[in-house]
């Protein structure tokens, strides 16, 4: 077939044109299929805790990065002399019931509760608070297991102060193994970010 120069041109350009669509459109997607922005790591929560009873206080949650411990840090007042408190981490930080409607200790691995220091533990297990002569309880302690960061962030959470002492799931009962006997919710709030 003879083309004539005219021809030539047309066929050149719809070529030209065609390649460069292509390109564009390699273009357009590869920035598309390009990795989303990093999220930010939450190195830093606060929850305030209010009740029923006259307990209340602050607690601290910091991180450092992702693969770091926790590091929580409370000051807590209105509760009863020297006496130790369970003190956990449960599922929800709804309150719109009250602590009630904070559910269970967070527990996403389905394990017994026991003591933080325990390999079988509800995430949510961290222990008691140890009050002093006045009712106030200060403290900071570290924690490898929960974190603000990920699918298992404690963030949005609520933290539940309890009436009584957690027995560590050492108890004997199935109710040590489920909620450390530690009683009624004495104080709770929902952990946030701060500031």
């Amino acid at each position: 077939m003879d083309y004539t120069p005219k021809q030539q041109k047309s066929t050149t350009r719809w070529w030209f044109l065609g390649a460069a669509c292509l390109v564009t459109l390699v273009i357009v997607l590869s920035r598309s299929a390009s990795k989303p922005d990093a999220l930010p790591v939450v190195t830093k929560a606060v929850v305030v805790l209010k009740g029923s009873s006259s307990a209340t206080g602050t607690v601290t949650f910091e991180q450092k990065d992702v693969a770091s411990a926790v590091t929580v840090t409370g000051k807590l007042q209105g509760l009863d002399a020297n006496a130790e408190r369970g003190f956990h981490i449960h599922q929800f930080g709804d309150l719109t019931d009250g602590c009630l409607s904070a559910g269970p200790h967070f527990n996403p691995f389905a394990k017994n509760h026991g003591a933080p220091s325990d390999a079988e533990r509800h995430v949510g297990d961290l222990g008691n608070i140890q009050t002093d002569g006045d009712g106030k309880a200060t403290f900071s302690f570290e924690d490898s297991t929960i974190s603000l960061n990920g699918p298992l962030s404690i963030v949005g959470r609520a933290v539940v102060l309890h009436a009584g002492t957690d027995d560590l799931g050492k108890g004997g009962d199935p109710e040590s193994l489920k909620t450390g006997n530690a009683g009624a919710r004495a104080a709770c709030g929902t952990i946030g970010l701060a500031a």
